[in-house]
């Protein structure tokens, strides 16, 4: 045959199967040894003799990103990142449950603008974090929380407190991950950190093997036995074992980037923010309604309230926005919002939605046009189309969208008479309001009047962290924060529990601020011991706990609707004493020293300044004020 038909011919046969199948055998061994880390072995080393271990590479990137405090209930899982943080001067702040830890960190975050950080031990530890990191997920806040796991060859074996946990985490966070070898620490950490504050803000969580955090020397022995291997399945397991060793170690200790990775924002467009300016300007009745995320960074909240008080537009505040206008501001209206909205022509709702707190948005009219601003899309639009209807929706920051409109409307100025005529209904609503705190209440004390003495007594620089359900919801209407960033609730998610673990992170943040905490009685009950932490980590704050005895905010509909108070009832328990227990001081106010309920408070005060976390055990009795809510 011709040699040119010959080639022909094989070339139009294509490779042989011998071919095929030596090709297929070298990519299969290259994807296991690149698998395995042999390919990577190659360039890197193992440094055996270094004492160095993976904690010290979380510290140092956490220290990197401006962490000053790490929150934590300690564990032998997350020793080495505890031991490390410490001696890098970030603060290790040890709790009485995880839960509070990782509300600290939210606190934090909140206050801080930067990402909060709890550490927890592996299995039950992270297991308890669960409500507070949906809470932190809801409330849009950057908090990391770290948490310990079974070593990675153990996984699945039975290994102590060894379960699936990025499968729980998965639906409550931005981002999961876990460490596989100790030259991962250092990115996935910054990956981690840089997605919780970009776009909408929310919590990651980065799961640290047991055998990435310890040093070389303390894991070798772990995995290798002392004794050599006998057979050929023994010296394949050793083999196998000694890889393991060499892969999670190389290249652990050469020098990375451990700064902040860029945090990505959207912003309004100039198209839009124009569009908002031309429907502002010829607005009659504008107003504006402040949701939480006005608060978050770029935008100082300074620049903000400057920003605010030029547009002039009338605002309803919510949220972690409660105090952004001051105390006495013309423009911050407090009451009848749902009669404002029937009547305005133009609403921004600037990082408000449209969820239970606005009725779904059917609080809006029809006829106003309706500018949403929020950074993320699904809040943006909740509800949208079935109840409310936007004119303008714009995925942005609230807080520059606010700025930029400011500007925008330089010499513009709100009709002034409907900015009065809704302030003139406020003072209405809180005269009435003043007049009930003054009606006699059997036997206790008229939980009205004590929150008007509290909200006179408190002073320029303090902060108030509210945990409860009725009393709490009576204190929103009455108690006002004196400044911007100087209230934290919850949020969306209504969780009751987080007084004890907001306020720590809250003082901690800011130890020149007076930090208050409002409870209920129940909501109480979740945080009491950490009045041990308080006293521990010296975090004076003070605790006002109104004790009416009862799951309030549930009895109030369930004894009408239901006829019957079952589950709802509780004790006039002395939790003053329970503080004293735990080295704090507590002070009792009841009907019989009601005369001297500003001494109690300002006595409650004189002992923060000294360092002594207090508690107020008042024992008040029930009223009409909120008769008509509901808890679902």
């Amino acid at each position: 045959m011709d040699p040119a038909i010959a080639a022909t011919a094989l070339a139009l046969a294509g490779p042989s199967p011998w071919l095929l199948a030596l090709l297929g055998t070298l990519l299969a061994t290259f994807a296991a040894a690149y698998k395995l880390g042999l390919i990577y072995q190659l360039r890197h080393q193992v440094n055996a003799q270094s004492p160095r271990h993976g904690g010290e590479s979380v510290a140092e990137v956490l220290k990197a990103h401006g962490v000053r405090h790490v929150f934590t209930l300690v564990g032998g899982h997350i020793s080495p990142i505890l031991v490390a943080s410490e001696k890098l001067g970030i603060r290790v702040v040890d709790t009485r449950h995880e839960a509070t830890a990782v509300f600290a960190a939210d606190a934090m975050a909140r206050l801080s603008g930067t990402v909060g950080v709890a550490a927890v031990t592996a299995g039950p530890g992270v297991t308890n974090t669960v409500t507070a990191m949906k809470n932190a997920q809801m409330a849009e806040s950057p908090v990391l929380l770290i948490g310990g796991a079974a070593a990675t060859l153990q996984k699945g074996q039975g290994a102590l407190q060894d379960i699936d946990q990025l499968s729980l985490f998965k639906p409550l966070c931005k981002f999961c991950a876990t460490v596989k070898t100790v030259r991962e620490i250092v990115p996935v950490l910054r990956k981690a950190i840089a997605i919780a504050q970009s776009d909408t803000p929310g919590p990651v969580f980065v799961e640290f093997p047991l055998d990435v955090l310890y040093p070389y020397h303390l894991v070798r022995k772990e995995i290798l036995k002392a004794e050599a291997p006998k057979g050929l399945v023994g010296k394949l397991v050793n083999w196998y074992l000694r890889n393991y060793l060499a892969n999670l170690f190389s290249g652990a200790w050469e020098a990375r980037d451990i700064s902040p990775l860029p945090v990505k924002m959207p912003r309004a467009t100039k198209e839009q923010v124009q569009q908002c300016v031309e429907l502002i300007s010829r607005a009659k009745k504008p107003v504006i309604l402040l949701g939480s995320q006005v608060t978050l960074p770029p935008t100082p909240v300074e620049v903000l309230r400057a920003a605010l008080e030029e547009l002039g537009i009338p605002c309803f505040l919510g949220g972690m926005a409660r105090g952004m206008l001051g105390k006495n501001s013309p423009l911050h209206i407090r009451q009848n919002r749902k009669e404002a909205l029937k009547d305005a022509d133009v609403v921004i709702l600037a990082g408000t939605v449209c969820d239970f707190r606005l009725s779904f948005g059917r609080v809006l009219s029809r006829r106003s046009k309706v500018i949403a601003v929020n950074r993320d899309r699904g809040q943006l639009l909740k509800n949208a189309r079935l109840f409310w209807n936007p004119h303008l929706a714009i995925r942005g920051d609230a807080g520059s969208f606010l700025v930029e409109l400011s500007k925008g409307l330089k010499g513009h100025s709100c009709p002034q008479e409907w900015a009065k005529s809704l302030k003139e209904m406020d003072r209405v609503k809180e005269k009435m309001n003043s007049d009930k705190a003054e009606e006699p209440v059997e036997r206790y004390l008229n939980p009205l009047k004590l929150l008007h003495h509290v909200d006179r007594l408190l002073p320029e620089d303090s902060l108030l962290v509210v945990d409860g359900g009725d009393f709490v919801g009576s204190a929103a209407y009455i108690v006002q924060p004196t400044r911007p960033l100087a209230w934290l609730d919850p949020g969306a998610f209504g969780t009751l529990g987080v007084g004890g673990g907001f306020a720590l992170g809250a003082k901690l943040c800011r130890p020149e601020s007076e930090v208050w905490i409002l409870y209920g009685d129940g909501s109480l009950g979740f945080s009491i011991m950490e009045f041990d932490t308080f006293v521990r980590h010296k975090t004076p704050v003070i605790a006002l706990v109104g004790n009416d005895a009862c799951w309030s905010q549930i009895s109030r509909e369930q004894v009408p609707m239901l006829g019957s108070n079952v589950a709802c009832s509780l004790d006039y328990l002395d939790y003053h004493v329970v503080a004293e227990g735990l080295g704090g001081k507590g002070l009792l106010l009841s009907h019989q020293n009601e005369e001297q309920m500003d001494d109690v408070i300002r006595a409650a005060q004189a002992e923060c300044r000294r360092g002594r976390p207090t508690l107020i055990n008042a024992l008040i009795g029930k009223t009409t004020f909120r008769d008509g809510s509901i808890a679902v």
